[in-house]
């Protein structure tokens, strides 16, 4: 048993923040059915740094092909949400309405129906202006906190498309939820610039506490003396920190060097403000180590470190393989290949595969009773 089984979804969307939501669903044991237009959804033939997107975000779901622009396919995806728990959709605002699918038409037919929509912003000025992830990363500071001064940078993933997915999941079970109280489903919302905007909430606050702008993250000052990426003997980068008075006692002991627990440095707060000639002297001994050493070092003395990966890098690390962070997957054209699992646990279960990647229109003939493209009587 899995905690949505029974229930239905209807995911019409696209790229990352739709499928994103659709994913959690899905994985939770809910019927994801994804309607795909014909020839299937343009983010399958995405390259570049859109290639990963429907790979990622596609198992355990099904796919049937419908064109809304026909009246007997717009008839059979009403039929759909008939019997439907909820519909997803991101679209741009009004695409629905357009092709007579909208959500007060859906939930005309089936008032039980709980309807999620996704966009760049929730109900307000800026409501049918285009966002992109990386328009509200600029637009609520994201992209200023995570550049160094003067050159805002986007984070390096779709953290808005991929946040906004989930807290649209939040939204739909807490209507579930509620929908078991009162017999009524709702509209519900989820959006970009406001995600992002929760994102950068704590920037927001210390500039409240302290009165004073909050530099990027690059060039602002550490709140601890050693919080840094160093240089390994054997040319690796990592990480680590000492954030406190005792860690900072275990690493000098740890590198035998006791010249690091002199009173100059007998503080956080010295160690800090002492940052300009302490940084230079953590590195000149730790590059005389290869970096399993370091490793070693910390994770004897329970000091914060890490390697500096790359994400494909993750594909052979021990915990996630061995702790069931991956799932064996089949890209479209066969190939083999893992996938990240949510990253929770139910008991001591991890959320498993269920559906491999969806051909376009595999489950036309199951939850339609024709092939897709096909006329009933054919």
């Amino acid at each position: 048993m899995l905690p949505l089984e029974g229930i239905r979804v209807i995911e019409f969307s696209h790229m990352v923040m739709g499928p994103t939501c659709g994913l959690i669903l899905a994985d939770l044991g809910a019927e994801v059915i994804k309607v795909e237009p014909p020839g299937g959804d343009r983010t399958r033939a995405l390259t570049a740094s859109g290639a990963g997107f429907f790979p990622a975000l596609s198992r355990n779901k099904k796919s049937v092909v419908l064109d809304t622009a026909t009246e007997r396919d717009r008839e059979a995806l009403l039929e759909l949400t008939d019997n439907a728990d909820v519909v997803i959709e991101n679209f741009r605002p009004g695409a629905l309405d357009e092709r007579g699918i909208g959500f007060e038409t859906l939930r005309a037919r089936n008032p039980r129906l709980v309807c999620l929509s996704l966009k760049g912003f929730l109900p307000g000025p800026y409501e049918k202006r285009t966002a992109l992830d990386e328009v509200v990363q600029m637009m609520a500071g994201l992209a200023y906190m995570t550049g160094p001064p003067g050159r805002p940078l986007r984070a390096g993933a779709p953290v808005n498309d991929m946040m906004g997915g989930m807290f649209g999941a939040i939204a739909v079970m807490g209507a579930l939820m509620e929908r078991a109280k009162t017999g009524q489903g709702q509209v519900v919302q989820s959006a970009l610039f406001e995600t992002c905007t929760f994102l950068v909430s704590t920037a927001m606050m210390q500039k409240a506490i302290t009165g004073q702008e909050p530099p990027p993250m690059p060039g602002g000052r550490r709140a601890w003396g050693v919080y840094d990426i160093f240089t390994a003997s054997d040319g690796v980068q990592i990480f680590v920190g000492v954030v406190t008075d005792r860690q900072w006692q275990i690493f000098a002991e740890a590198l035998g060097r006791p010249e690091l627990l002199t009173p100059e440095f007998g503080s956080n707060s010295a160690r800090s403000a002492a940052r300009e000639k302490l940084i230079p002297m953590v590195q000149e001994m730790l590059g005389q180590l290869p970096v399993a050493a370091i490793e070693a070092l910390c994770e004897k003395g329970g000091l914060p470190f890490a390697r500096i990966n790359k994400p494909w890098d993750l594909l052979e690390d021990r915990h996630l393989v061995e702790s069931g962070g991956f799932l064996d997957v089949h890209l479209t054209d066969g190939t083999p290949t893992r996938v990240p699992a949510l990253p929770i646990m139910l008991g001591e279960r991890r959320l498993g595969l269920r559906l491999d990647l969806p051909q376009v229109g595999e489950h036309n003939k199951e939850i339609l009773g024709r092939d897709p493209g096909l006329e009933a009587a054919e």
